[in-house]
């Protein structure tokens, strides 16, 4: 797999990326096209906090090969239906050898759509929300460093938590802010870093 962003001119050699993702395909590919973008997309920045709680305690790499499976799973990500869930649907998750099937993050997507659908019921807009902690404004990290936890993080990690999500500590939480573009945190001689 090749991955379809490109910068004009570069030749193989000048196409520098983080140095995380390897030559794995599927992380090229991710990396690429996907992580550290600003994404507005309410229910995308939804679906990748939940799979960024699945994520935890397994390698991301886990998350990205299961992604398709689980989407199919949990009906597109798609939190009105989510949060209709019940055992019969808990039970066919948790017979579902496709997915990361651990009981404690079912129930919290689950839970977690509950709280977007009824954030979404009271007029706040999760995408709204989740860029209203920079003011709308991508940051950028320093290009050298990738911290584990910052101020910010933890800061949304509290709100999140208060709101009743689960599996969204600072370090879960600083994940997603790379992710979806929340913070630019490509390496400096990255070649995406200057792209998103």
């Amino acid at each position: 797999m090749r991955s379809a962003v490109i910068v004009a001119g570069m030749t193989k050699a000048q196409l520098k990326r983080c140095r995380w993702c390897g030559d794995y395909p599927l992380y090229v590919a991710y990396h690429d096209e996907e992580w550290g973008v600003p994404q507005h997309d309410a229910r995308m920045l939804w679906e990748m906090l939940m799979l960024e709680g699945f994520q935890a305690g397994l390698a991301w790499i886990t998350v990205l090969r299961k992604r398709e499976t689980m989407r199919k799973a949990f009906r597109g990500f798609d939190p009105a239906k989510v949060a209709r869930f019940d055992e019969k649907d808990i039970a066919r998750l948790m017979a579902d050898p496709g997915i990361i099937r651990a009981r404690a993050k079912i129930d919290a997507t689950i839970a977690g759509a509950r709280i977007y659908c009824d954030m979404a019921q009271r007029g706040e807009d999760f995408d709204g929300y989740c860029w209203s902690f920079t003011g709308g404004k991508q940051l950028k990290g320093d290009g050298k460093s990738v911290p584990a936890i910052t101020p910010l993080s933890e800061q949304i990690s509290k709100d999140l938590k208060q709101r009743g999500f689960k599996f969204v500590g600072p370090t879960i939480v600083y994940a997603w802010m790379q992710a979806v573009g929340i913070v630019n945190d490509h390496s400096a001689d990255c070649f995406r870093r200057r792209q998103v």
